[in-house]
Order: C-alpha cells, then structure tokens, then sequence
C-alpha cells in the first residue's frame, strides 16, 4: 500500500503538510486545555479568585475556538485530498485497463477489474481521508499526552508501562488474524459481482430456461460465504472495541485508586489529578483510534496491493519502440504469412501453419466449422492476440511493428456480437468518426439498411440507445454496428459473422450497397452462412485450425471436400451450381 500513496499522493505534499501543521496545532490546543483547567483548580477556585477564572476561561474559549477552526480546515483538506486520491487511482486504473490485450483482461476477468475500481479504490481512499484527519493526530496525541501526563506526576505515570504494552500486543494479534480474513473478503466480492454480472447479462436465458431458482441458489451460495467471512471479521472487532474499553476503564480505576493516594500523602494536588486523568483519556483515546484505523488498514492493504497490481500489469502486446509507419490508401493488402497461435496456457494450437492474402478491393471470406478458428484468425489482424509464429502483415509490414492506434485506425470491425453503447444513435455511429456530420451517418445507414428504421424511431437520429443496444432487436443492433464501421471510412473492413441476425432480403441489399461502396478497401467476412460469400473473389476455407482450401466458388466446389460439405449442408445441389 505504501507504494500507491507514494506514488499517488505526491501532487498533494503541500495540502497534505498544511494538514499535518493543522492537526499538529490541533493538538496542542488539545493538550494544552487540561493544563488550563488544572490550573484553575489548583489557584482559582481554592483562593475564589473570580477574575483569575475569568481571565484563564476567557483563554480556554480562544484555544478551543482555534482547535475548533483548525479541525475544520484540516476535514476539509483532508477530504480534498483523499478524494482527489480516489479520482487519481480510478483514473490510472482504467487508463491501465485500456492498454490491456485480451490475455490480460482474460486474466483478470470484468468482474474483479470492476470490483477494483470502485470497492478497492473506495477502500483505499477512506483510509487515506482517515489518515490524514486520525492517525497523524493519533501519535501527536499518544506522545504529548505520555509527556504532559509525566509532567503532572512521574510515579503515577508508571501505570503507562504497565497499561500501554498490553493494548499494543492485544492490537497485534488482531490485526494478524484480520489481514487473511480481508484478502478472503475481496476474493468472495469478485465472485459475489460475477454470479450477479452473469445474472443480469443472461437474464433472458435464465427466464427461457426456467432457471430462475437455480441462479438464486447461486447466487445465495456466494453470498453465504461472503456473509460467513464477514461474519468473522465482524466477531473479531465486536470483541476488540468492547475489551479496549475495558483496558480504558480499568486504567481510569488505577489511576484514580493510585491517585487517591498521592492526593491524600499531599505529594499531588487534586487538579493535577484531573489533568493526568484527561491526559490518560487521551493517549488511551488515541490508541483506540489507532485500532480503529486497524480495522480498516489491513483491507484497505489488500485492496491496495490488487489495485497496484493492475496497475504495474505489463500487457503482453504493446506498441514497438521504434514503430513502423504506413500511409494507407484506399485499401491495404493484408497477408497471413504461417501463422500459428496457441492461447496462454493451451497444450495445443488453435491455428497451424495458416497463409492466404486478402487484397484491397476484394472481398475475402473465411468459412468453416463451428470451432475452426475464423474468429480467433482474424482477432490476430487488430492485434487482440498476438502470433505464436509466423507473421500478419499489412501492406508488408508486420503488425507487431505498428503502433496499435495506427493499425486500429486503419481497421473498421463489425464484430461477431455487436455491441451499442448508451446514448443515441448519432453519438455510437460517430464512434467511427466524431467528426462525421449528419449526412455522413445519414449516407452510412443507407448502405447499412439501418435507415429506415431509425427514421421510424422516436428522434431518428438523436433516439435513445440503452446500453450494450438492448433496446432494439439484433438484426437492429449489427446493422447500427456495420454503419458505425461505414462511417470510419477505413480501408480494410472486418465483418466477424456480421449478417447472422439479418432476413435473406436484407443480407442480399446489404452485400450488394457494400459491394459498390467499399469498391476499393479490403473486406474480410466470416460467416456461417454460405449465401453471404458466394460472390467473394477469394473464399478461405478451414478445418480444426488449417487451411484446407482457398480459391473462388467454383474453384473449392471442385477442389475441396470440406467446401462442398458445408455447402450442401445449407444448399441443395442445384442452389450451389447456379450460385
């Protein structure tokens, strides 16, 4: 943890030394007022003296009036800087989340980089508020009280060394007990947001298959095991707050019992008595503070260490050190020069040996069998994985020597689930090009045989689109998808099985606007229905990974078995020779 404040505090050392000064007048103020009120019962009240009460009163007032103005100045430096703390990490988090590849956000999961950025940072963040306002007053108050208290009587300042280590041995075990029990709370929060996560993305699913109680049941086994650890740790402090008090109320007693009897020998008068007792409440006070922090330090340490460790995560893809520039033209040749890839971890490879080019101006589909390897072929183009072997060239240079923004700017992607984001329908087609005017998009919806239905909608538009595009149907939302990829006007376009969700009549339109609108950019489609590539100039045909044909129609038709399989699985004889 102290790494991250270190790092994340630093453009907030000059608030965070005008707190400390505060606080440390703060204090004084506080120490300074039991040795006020001593001295008036001491001197004023045993000699009557009224103007002597009045004037040390008037002083107690002014020293409480700056305590009380010190303390609210230092609260609200304190929550300034805590806060911009909050903001600060959120923001390192997700800028860091934004460079990760697919391995990373595989690794990490939705779920818990979610978790990190709000629990986790809004952990952190209370310990630092607590921080600044708690434990820098604590040891000013623990320390001064310790001398001012010596000050009033140093025999009876001996029940500290009796009074004091106990406390601390007691904090130790607890906090040693409580910091595995927090790393399992975290943990059990991740599982708690994805069981609820999955609940809410598949709700219809859930609903369809009728496994409402199933998914309840699931969801009450994860959170029974969060709510068991939180149990224990919720034990745990309901048995340190209360024997802290105990500690503190029986020290009160000794010293009072103690203190008797030094008043009575008359080797200490009866106010500096009540001064030791207020200096007692004050270092017991502080350490109880201190515990108090404890309850919350070691959570906010494993949160700290699970945000610092998003936020050191090197993504295994990143952009060159002295990247490669092309100058796009209309469209980009794109090769696969023998490439494998297998994904982290996996004992085999998903992709053996796979070569064929896709140039600009032609259309370029991928088919095969479910589980061949078209998407994850053509996620290696955008660099969402990187090869195991062999290379992905682009105008002939390699994709691992580009720097990803400029590749991506040269890329429009369709993919295979598309996914709308909250706003309108301007706002996620200008996601292409945020300077697109309304023509543009107008243009883009056309080719896209989206406009006549946002012309239907509430606004066209500027109509509503709720978030992941729940609000419109799926042949809707992958045709707002393939409009948002038109209005980019990138020479190479990627459709990942983009025509699923659309009726044989739309497909048709569709392909023939895109064929006379993207006349000069590379496309690349996949797709599982054979109706959508028949007219490609260049069709790639795959089997578990490999290549096992590529060439035109006619040419595969004549040439490649698992071709005609997949053809005569979806077309009659006749259907296929007159395409």
């Amino acid at each position: 943890m102290t790494r991250l404040l270190r790092a994340y505090l630093r453009p907030y050392w000059r608030q965070i030394l005008v707190v400390l000064g505060l606080l440390f007048v703060q204090a004084l103020m506080n120490l300074y007022l039991p040795d006020l009120n001593a001295d008036i019962i001491n001197n004023g009240v045993s000699r009557g003296d009224t103007a002597y009460i009045v004037n040390t009163g008037g002083l107690m007032l002014v020293v409480t009036l700056v305590q009380g103005v010190t303390s609210v100045v230092a609260m609200f430096l304190a929550a300034r800087v805590s806060m911009g703390f909050g903001r600060d990490v959120r923001a390192a988090v997700f800028r860091s989340v934004g460079t990760f590849s697919q391995v990373e956000m595989n690794r990490f999961g939705t779920p818990s980089l979610i978790t990190r950025n709000t629990n986790d940072v809004q952990q952190v963040q209370m310990v630092v508020f607590m921080g600044l306002t708690v434990i820098l007053l604590a040891p000013i108050m623990g320390i001064g009280g310790i001398i001012m208290a010596i000050r009033q009587d140093v025999p009876l300042s001996s029940l500290l060394v009796v009074i004091l280590p106990i406390m601390f041995v007691f904090i130790g075990l607890v906090v040693r007990i409580a910091v595995p029990l927090f790393r399992a709370m975290q943990v059990k929060l991740d599982r708690i947001n994805q069981v609820m996560r999955e609940a809410l993305a598949g709700v219809r699913v859930i609903r369809a298959f009728v496994r409402v109680e199933h998914e309840e049941r699931r969801f009450d086994v994860a959170n029974e095991d969060l709510f068991d650890t939180a149990l224990s740790v919720n034990r745990l402090f309901a048995v340190t707050i209360p024997t802290m008090m105990i500690i503190l109320n029986l020290s009160q007693v000794a010293v009072m019992w103690f203190g008797a009897g030094r008043i009575s020998s008359g080797a200490m008068p009866i106010g500096n008595l009540t001064a030791f007792l207020t200096y007692l409440m004050q270092i017991l006070f502080s350490v109880l503070m201190a515990v108090m922090m404890f309850i919350f330090v070691p959570r906010a340490a494993v949160s700290a260490d699970r945000i610092r460790e998003v936020i050191e995560t090197e993504p295994l893809i990143s952009d060159p050190r002295e990247p490669i520039s092309i100058v796009p033209q209309l469209g980009v040749r794109v090769e696969f020069s023998n490439v494998t890839f297998s994904y982290p971890g996996a004992e085999q490879p998903v992709l053996h040996d796979v070569s064929f080019v896709a140039e600009p101006g032609q259309t370029t589909a991928i088919v095969g069998s479910t589980g061949s390897g078209k998407t994850t072929l053509i996620n290696l183009i955008p660099r969402f994985y990187d090869v195991t072997a062999g290379a992905v060239l682009v105008d002939g240079v390699d994709v691992r020597q580009m720097r990803r923004d400029d590749l991506w700017q040269m890329i429009g992607v369709i993919p295979q689930s598309a996914f709308l984001f909250s706003g309108t329908v301007a706002s996620n087609l200008r996601y292409g090009d945020e300077q697109a005017t309304d023509e543009d998009l107008q243009r883009a919806l056309e080719i896209a045989q989206a406009a006549d239905f946002v012309a239907e909608m509430a606004g066209g538009l500027e109509a509503g689109i709720d978030q992941g595009g729940t609000n419109v149907s799926g042949g809707q939302r992958q045709r707002l998808a393939i409009a948002r990829a038109l209005v980019k006007r990138a020479p190479l376009y990627i459709f990942d099985d983009s025509f699923s969700a659309l009726d044989f009549r739309t497909d048709a339109r569709l392909r023939g606007a895109l064929r006379r609108e993207l006349a000069g950019a590379a496309v690349i489609i996949v797709a599982q229905r054979v109706g959508t590539i028949l007219n490609a100039e260049r069709i790639v045909a795959m089997d578990e990974g490999r290549v096992v044909g590529v060439g035109t129609h006619s040419e595969l038709m004549a040439s490649c078995a698992t071709y005609r399989e997949i053809v005569y699985s979806q077309l009659t004889p006749a259907e296929a020779k007159v395409a």
